[in-house]
């Protein structure tokens, strides 16, 4: 794959799956701009980047919540690299663990605002950004969008609620209404799903059909290629990369 003269936007791009995404892409030749909240953590993994062969990085501090930050981080990489081929949305968590919320609570006890952080990151922050980079897109009339999704917007979670509703709102509404909306543009969206992924320890006990969780490299490959000249009449699809996870029987 050869992604150089292509210019990527990556969230949550200190760590995770951001940050091998970001890395892989300018391994490749390609440039990014990764964007984040934790700043001292971003510029180190930029600079990294940036002192290895391939594409350059660029670090943007940027909240997904804020609307107004997210535009800026567009008019950013398009002030440094003239376009936007990639947007990778990988922003996210579910609001009860990344909030530390007292694990005795259930639904109705936990606070509203930990569930309005949980929908605002998950679902608006994409939401935000595939809104932002389109206006980018269709003025050069290609481009492709990358939402992710999780197993748990097919599954549920009774506690961790906020989760499961954001990612289901992404992997169908969103996903199908842009690439319906992007078509006359050149403009494709994506939506890829993994299941568990050893991007932490506790993912391992999370049980598929093959017996282990995913390597979060082998959800990046599968986004690289859907970005790349052999993934180009991907559309409109919610990919679950699951281990057959969604298969299971539940009985």
């Amino acid at each position: 794959m050869d992604f150089a003269g292509k210019t990527a936007i990556s969230t949550g791009a200190a760590s995770g799956m951001g940050l091998l995404f970001s890395q892989c892409f300018a391994r490749l030749g390609g440039n990014v701009v990764m964007c984040d909240v934790n700043e001292g953590v971003l510029n180190e993994k930029v600079g990294e980047i940036n002192g290895q062969p391939g594409g350059r990085a660029m670090g943007v501090v940027c909240d997904v919540r804020d609307y107004g930050q997210v535009c800026a981080a567009r008019d950013r990489a398009v002030e440094a690299f003239d376009r936007i081929d990639v947007m990778a949305n990988f922003a996210g968590g579910t609001a009860v663990r990344m909030l530390n919320v007292d694990p005795s609570l259930e639904f109705p006890d936990i606070p509203i605002d930990v569930y309005d952080w949980g929908i605002d990151v998950n679902l608006k922050g994409q939401f935000y950004f595939d809104h932002a980079v389109m206006k980018q897109m269709r003025e050069q009339k290609s481009g492709l969008i990358v939402n992710i999704g999780s197993i748990s917007g097919m599954e549920g979670d009774g506690r961790g609620v906020d989760y499961p509703t954001a990612k289901s709102g992404v992997m169908f509404g969103l996903t199908k209404s842009l690439a319906q909306y992007g078509a006359k543009y050149n403009v494709r969206c994506v939506c890829v799903s993994p299941g568990p992924v050893l991007t932490r320890p506790a993912m391992a006990n999370m049980k598929t059909l093959l017996g282990r969780a995913a390597e979060p490299q082998e959800i990046v490959d599968l986004i690289l290629y859907i970005a790349s000249d052999k993934g180009q009449f991907i559309n409109g699809e919610n990919i679950l990369i699951d281990g057959g996870r969604n298969a299971m029987h539940r009985g």
